[in-house]
């Protein structure tokens, strides 16, 4: 067991080396960079700008040093300082912004998951036990319309739908009031008022995903010789199901819980857009359009180290469920 850790925490980090260095490329890889954008923008607004201050500022943002140069430079700081660089487009240090919208990302997109497990789960359990029933085909219904319709559509209608009916604004997590207001316990209250729209958006689609792969995992559990002979013995139904098929049938689901982690510290970058979510991932968005290498670069590698993450927890997770899984043996 310890040999198969440390093998695994050794591949940990040779992937996420790798991804830095990918990660890395492929943001350089659109013609130009920020400063090309900023003078852009610049000479949009009617300043004129010459190529010694074009130069003097290639130099001030470090991008007049090779493209490897530049990734070393950035690689060593994170790694002995704990610097992952400086926003160009905020003038302040990444992992500031990042600190920044950590919490609020954090809050709705662990909140949405909690809403798609509790909700999923035994709803997909009582549709497999009561295959054909017309809870079943409710459930079916629900779980199409779910998968069918997109987020952001679905945000954009319970926007249009609270606004015209009640008169109130559910974008983004506080009223306009209350944005700068210091916490008490109206603002709490302001706050859990916001939560369920973002909740049902991002869960909406999660939870008919879930429901259809535990109906159908479920399904061609209760169908297998063992379960027969177990209630043969004289098992007790409910016993019988959760201590066998259920166990078996989470394993899709668990097998996916490695991307949990990058999904909650991103966020739906779409959703977050349209409902003005203060998460990090409209500020990734914005950090590719902008060119903004060290922000974007930071934002993407902790996603990456969270999904190498994820997906070890994964694999302990699915051995935990199936005593059939065994982890391998020899050189």
């Amino acid at each position: 067991m310890g040999a198969y850790f440390l093998r695994r925490f050794l591949y940990m980090v040779l992937l996420v080396a790798l991804s830095s260095v990918v990660s890395f490329t492929i943001i350089q890889l659109p013609p130009g960079d920020y400063l090309t954008s900023y003078v852009a923008q610049l000479r949009a607004q009617g300043q004129d700008i010459n190529e010694e201050e074009i130069e003097g500022l290639r130099k001030a943002y470090g991008l007049d040093q090779p493209e490897y140069m530049q990734y070393i430079i950035w690689m060593r700081k994170m790694i002995f300082e704990g610097d992952m660089g400086r926003s160009f487009s905020w003038r302040l240090p990444v992992s500031q912004l990042i600190v920044e919208r950590l919490p609020a990302t954090l809050l709705v997109s662990f909140g949405a998951t909690v809403f798609i497990y509790l909700l999923a789960i035994p709803i997909g359990i009582y549709s497999a036990t009561h295959q054909y029933s017309i809870g079943d085909y409710v459930v079916t219904i629900i779980g199409f319309a779910g998968l069918a319709v997109p987020s952001f559509v679905l945000a954009l209608i319970l926007m249009v739908f609270f606004y015209t009916n009640f008169g109130v604004s559910v974008g983004g997590l506080f009223s306009p009031e209350m944005e700068t207001a210091p916490w008490s316990m109206a603002k709490v209250g302001d706050l859990i008022a916001h939560l369920p729209v973002p909740l049902i958006v991002l869960g909406l689609a999660g939870t008919a995903s879930i429901i259809r792969v535990m109906r159908a995992t479920l399904l061609d559990e209760l169908n297998k010789p063992y379960v027969e002979t177990a209630r043969a013995k004289g098992l007790p139904e409910g016993r019988l199901l959760f201590k066998y098929p259920v166990r078996i049938a989470l394993n899709p689901i668990a097998s996916t819980a490695g991307w949990l982690l990058p999904a909650m510290f991103s966020g739906s970058t779409i959703v977050a857009i349209v409902l003005n979510l203060p998460t990090i991932g409209p500020l990734l968005y914005q950090a590719l359009m902008t060119e903004d290498m060290f922000l974007a670069g930071g934002t993407v590698l902790i996603s990456t180290v969270l999904t190498v993450v994820g997906t070890f927890v994964s694999d302990v997770i699915l051995v935990w469920l199936d005593p059939r899984i065994r982890l391998e043996q020899g050189t």
